[in-house]
């Protein structure tokens, strides 16, 4: 016997779960249909020792991809839930332009399995306050918060602060993402007591070139962090674009 209530059965006959990809109708909220979940590539080790980009093989332990040796980056890896395509792209365009604030819900679902057992607290990346007041909300707060509410981290979303609105950063090289985001974000007045020794974990949504990470694990272990790993939905890979 299906123990919900007469009314929440009435509910899900008039407003049916639906797949967070493609709309279709499915057995509960935040899950995907056969189709879409069948796209989604999850991503996981083996990978690089230094970012995490996913390796074919496993190349054993602290193998570092070339970009690694040759610019080490300043954080301790990004983990991503899934690599960036039709599907993830859909999910993420719905959160942070169509408004549909359920999907930083299923995003942090699927992003809970890469939280190290040794994380702190979670810092989502910020907005500059332009962007915050015509958007309306940070969708990697949102996303943070929904990763808290199952493994109880706590949230710090004032420690990191965006001070300068930065322009798109698609299509610039390394050097050019590195000059677009220099000084665009600051640590909050006291931040190096609360950060002092912390493992964090930076929160976005969707990781692309990387120059914003990069920018704000920099800060953060300048301010006293001992660690800051990347976590977010998905992440572009080498031969993808954002479109």
């Amino acid at each position: 016997m299906d123990p919900r209530t007469p009314l929440l059965r009435l509910i899900d006959l008039a407003l049916p779960p639906r797949c967070p990809g493609c709309g279709a109708i499915v057995e509960a909220d935040h899950r995907f249909c056969a189709s879409c979940w069948g796209s989604l590539q999850f991503l996981g080790p083996p990978w690089c020792a230094g970012c995490h980009m996913p390796f074919d093989y496993d190349r054993g332990e602290g193998a570092r991809c070339g970009d690694c040796l040759a610019h080490p980056p300043p954080h301790d890896g990004v983990r991503a839930a899934v690599r960036y395509g039709e599907v993830a792209r859909k999910l993420a365009l719905k959160l942070k332009y169509g408004g549909r604030l359920a999907a930083a819900e299923t995003m942090a679902r699927a992003m809970v399995r890469l939280v190290p057992d040794d994380a702190d607290l979670l810092i989502p990346v910020p907005l500059h306050r332009w962007r915050l007041w015509s958007r309306g909300f940070n969708q990697a707060l949102l996303i943070a918060q929904g990763v808290s509410k199952r493994n109880g981290l706590p949230v710090e979303a004032d420690l990191l602060r965006r001070v300068k609105a930065t322009p798109k950063l698609q299509g610039l090289g390394r050097n050019a993402r590195a000059r677009a985001v220099s000084g665009a974000f600051a640590l909050a007045p006291g931040a190096g007591a609360r950060l002092q020794g912390r493992r964090v974990l930076l929160v976005d949504d969707v990781h692309t070139s990387g120059a914003t990470g990069d920018a704000c694990a920099r800060l953060l272990k300048r301010g006293g962090a001992s660690r800051v790993v990347l976590i977010c939905w998905a992440r572009v890979l080498a031969d993808e674009t954002l479109d």
